[in-house]
C-alpha cells in the first residue's frame, strides 16, 4: 500500500503525528514549486502553511481517485495560483532582498561562462515570468516531472486543455526567446 494513502487517512482522522511525518515529506517538494511561480519565501512559506493547513481540514475528502502528491500539489497549484494573481493586482514594489545591485565593476572581473550563464538563466526567467498563470503552471509542472494526465488532475481540467496550454505556452516562449535573440543580437551590433 501507497505510504502516503495511509498517512492521508490517518490525517483523515486528525492523527497529528501522521500529519507532521506528511508535512516533512511534503514541505521541500512545495516550497520548489511555489518559489517558481511565486518568487518570494515569504510568500511562497505561507502559502506551504495554507496547503497543509487545507490537506489537514480536507483530508477526509481525499477519494483516491489520483495519488495523494497529485492531490496535494493540486491544492498547492490553486492556492499559488490565487496568490500570483492576487500579487500581479498589487503594484510592483522593489524588494532589496529579491534584487542586489552589482558593484560597478564586477562584470570586469566575472569569466565569460558565468556571465554568459546568468544571462540564459536570466532570459529563461523573464520567458517564463511572460507566461501567464495557467501557462507557466502547466510548464513549471512539466520541468518537475508530472505527466499531463497528472497536470490535469492537479489543475483540474482535461488532459487536452492541459496540452493546448503547453502548446501555447511553448510558442509564447519561443516567440520570447526570438525577440530576446534579435535583441542581444542588436545590442552587440549585429546583423
Amino acid at each position: 500500500m501507497d505510504p502516503d494513502l495511509t498517512l492521508i487517512e490517518r490525517v483523515a482522522r486528525q492523527d497529528k503525528a501522521a500529519f507532521k511525518v506528511l508535512y516533512k515529506a511534503y514541505y521541500q517538494p512545495l516550497f520548489h514549486f511555489l518559489i517558481r511561480m511565486l518568487k518570494h519565501q515569504d510568500i511562497v512559506e505561507e502559502v506551504v502553511d495554507d496547503v497543509m493547513f487545507t490537506v489537514w481540514k480536507k483530508a477526509g475528502d481525499f477519494r483516491g481517485r489520483s495519488k495523494v502528491s497529485t492531490w496535494i500539489i493540486g491544492i498547492a497549484y490553486r492556492k499559488g495560483l490565487k496568490s500570483y494573481n492576487r500579487k500581479r493586482r498589487e503594484p510592483a514594489m522593489d524588494d532589496l532582498a529579491q534584487h542586489t545591485e552589482r558593484m560597478p565593476g564586477a562584470t570586469d572581473q566575472m569569466p565569460d561562462h558565468f556571465l554568459e550563464q546568468q544571462q540564459l538563466t536570466e532570459q529563461v526567467q523573464s520567458g517564463l515570468d511572460s507566461l501567464s498563470g495557467n501557462h507557466r503552471c502547466v510548464m513549471e509542472l512539466t520541468m518537475l516531472g508530472y505527466s499531463c494526465t497528472e497536470i490535469a488532475d492537479i489543475v483540474d481540467c482535461p488532459v487536452n486543455t492541459v496540452k493546448t496550454r503547453m502548446f501555447h505556452a511553448r510558442r509564447q516562449l519561443k516567440d520570447h526567446f526570438g525577440r530576446s535573440e534579435s535583441f542581444n543580437t542588436q545590442a552587440r551590433g549585429e546583423t
